[in-house]
């Protein structure tokens, strides 16, 4: 029997009937939370948010009280804004595209919730370019919320005014760098700013205040603020709170998206009792935990990670990978991310070296070339993998492939040097046995 999801975001998107349009989504209580917030001081709102202990869900997790609390409306002489990234290109994600496609106006009510309690009376959903249809229904939405007042000047009497636009990309990865956005929003090529100085808090976009959060974590800001801070993190684990959709890809008999509390199945009962196992029954590999930029684990190690006991005591327990809980901190301890909540599986047949250089092969194509260590080395793990894999290499050169990913790390602007570096390094360290055989290939030849 699969373990039942929670679903707060998701709670009306496949529910026969149920579609995109305001008149449906008010006649299931639409925009309610929204009136509750225009009455409440944003100070309050803001508040709730932090006692929520809401983390991003983009991609690192960080705490969305805390990023809101970088800005202070009042001591600020310039404009405030607010970015919704919904341009969602990591690799093995794709649970924004479901909220913008079948509960848009959610995502708005999020949004118009979190500029009020922000200050902030000029925002954009920046979308991904590969998102056409996702962009139509966004434009659409946004016509009918300014039709009801819920857009505009003095929303619903309250005397506040706010616009949101749209802004497509034109397909980059990078762009899902929260600098890297900004500059493509101004009209220029996405180079990702130096930080410091250029923390969107402090100077974002139009080198003013900004704040830029994920899809899924606006449409919580709604829930936050519905069922009051302290309620919403008693949902979870305590410092990973509320709920999660997870992309399940790969080889799993049902993949798809689920929504469960954060921490509240392990990957274990993820594979085998939602997505109903390995597919054809074949043994379980490895697992990317979050997206392709996040680090692989294998199926067969042991992992130690420290947690509370009953006692409410730090202990160390030894975890198989499938005793794994889905939460953030669990996956960090094990070495790995949430990351974007892209869960890929690969089965005993899976060729790593291949699915590696297939990864290489994405991130190579999508640098934006700033950095040279970035520029010239995420190729330069391609050419060497596509060598690897075509078994036209020596021993050395998986050495040179494991020396070029550290010598990207760490050593860049932006965390796309981590994104490209991080599979390479984890996937070295995992099936290094893997690689070296292509090259005792060569030599037995």
């Amino acid at each position: 029997m699969p373990i039942a999801e929670r679903r707060l975001i998701l709670k009306y998107a496949d529910q026969p009937g149920y579609t995109p349009d305001i008149e449906c989504y008010l006649k299931h209580g639409g925009y309610s939370v929204l009136k509750k917030a225009l009455a409440t001081e944003p100070a309050t709102l803001k508040d709730e948010v932090k006692k929520s202990q809401l983390r991003g869900r983009g991609g690192a997790g960080f705490s969305c009280g805390l990023k809101w609390s970088f800005i202070d409306p009042a001591k600020n002489t310039k404009p405030v804004y607010l970015i919704c990234n919904a341009d969602e290109s990591e690799p093995g994600t794709f649970k924004d595209r479901q909220i913008i496609h079948k509960d848009p106006h959610q995502l708005l009510e999020g949004m118009i919730i979190s500029c009020f309690a922000n200050n902030v009376h000029l925002a954009y959903i920046y979308i991904r370019g590969e998102f056409p249809t996702g962009a139509k229904i966004l434009e659409q939405a946004l016509a009918e919320a300014r039709a009801k007042n819920f857009l505009g000047k003095n929303i619903l009497g309250s005397g506040y005014d706010l616009d949101i636009f749209i802004h497509r990309g034109a397909g980059a990865y990078i762009c899902g760098e929260e600098t890297g956005l900004i500059e493509s929003l101004e009209g220029k090529r996405p180079y990702p700013r130096i930080k410091p100085p250029y923390f969107p808090a402090v100077l974002g976009l139009y080198m003013c205040p900004t704040i830029v959060n994920n899809v899924e974590t606006l449409c919580n800001v709604k829930h936050v603020i519905e069922m009051g801070g302290e309620a919403y993190a008693k949902i979870g684990k305590p410092n990973n709170t509320g709920t999660r959709i997870l992309c399940v890809s790969g080889d799993v008999e049902r993949p798809g998206y689920y929504e469960f509390e954060v921490g509240g199945l392990t990957l274990g009962q993820l594979i085998h009792e939602v997505c109903g196992g390995v597919k054809g029954g074949r043994k379980l590999k490895a697992v990317i935990p979050g997206g392709s930029s996040s680090k692989v684990l294998r199926a067969d190690k042991r992992f130690k990670i420290k947690a509370k006991n009953a006692a409410g005591e730090m202990e160390e327990k030894e975890l198989g990978l499938e005793d794994i809980p889905l939460d953030f901190d669990s996956l960090a301890a094990v070495g790995s991310m949430a990351g974007s909540g892209g869960v890929i599986v690969m089965d005993e047949t899976r060729d790593m070296v291949e699915v590696l250089a297939n990864i290489s092969e994405f991130y190579a194509h999508e640098s934006c070339g700033q950095c040279t260590p970035c520029r010239e080395g995420v190729l330069w793990m391609k050419k060497l993998l596509h060598r690897i894999n075509a078994g036209h290499c020596t021993t050395a050169d998986v050495g040179v492939l494991n020396s070029v990913a550290d010598n990207i790390a760490g050593r860049t602007i932006c965390a796309f040097g981590e994104a490209a570096s991080w599979p390479v390094q984890s996937f070295l360290a995992n099936f290094r046995p893997d690689f070296e055989a292509r090259a005792e290939k060569v030599r037995a030849a």
